[in-house]
């Protein structure tokens, strides 16, 4: 029996992707952000293949990549942003709607969308995994959606 077996190559010469950025805690939407940037380009993708979208707070980031994925100009989404505990429960609803905003467009339109915003308890713990040099969550969102495209191209 010969099992087929498809595997994602991070590589983005062919994709054209949209990047949507909360700008609340923007210290840590920022790094992200670079992150991103930074793997996407040593993976091929083009300035000019790539747009960035600001957002006042993650909760409007799943209707802006849905309505870019309307467009037709991207291949994937990159949402990037932190929600941080506060003194209320707050966090807890803003990023399980979040979650589930971003898991519905990708299920309505098709296009992958790579989750990059944080919930963490602390703002040390977002800084954490926004660092610059290592455990950027935005770097690893940009790897992860790469490797998605190229199984999804993969399948068709």
């Amino acid at each position: 029996m010969t099992v087929k077996i498809h595997e994602g190559k991070p590589e983005g010469a062919r994709y054209r992707v949209a990047i949507v950025v909360s700008r609340f805690n923007d210290l840590i939407g920022q790094r992200l952000l670079k992150g991103a940037l930074e793997t996407l380009a040593a993976r091929g993708v083009a300035e000019k293949n790539i747009e960035v979208a600001w957002v006042p707070g993650a909760w409007e980031i799943p209707v802006v990549i849905q309505k870019l994925s309307k467009t037709g100009r991207f291949q994937g989404f990159i949402a990037l942003g932190a929600v941080i505990r506060g003194e209320t429960t707050h966090h807890l609803h803003i990023g399980t709607e979040v979650a589930a905003g971003l898991r519905r467009v990708t299920e309505e339109t098709g296009h992958p969308v790579a989750f990059g915003v944080l919930t963490t308890e602390t703002l040390d713990q977002a800084l954490a995994r926004a660092g610059e040099k290592s455990d950027n969550k935005g770097a690893e969102a940009a790897l992860a959606l790469l490797e998605t495209l190229s199984v999804l191209d993969q399948i068709q």
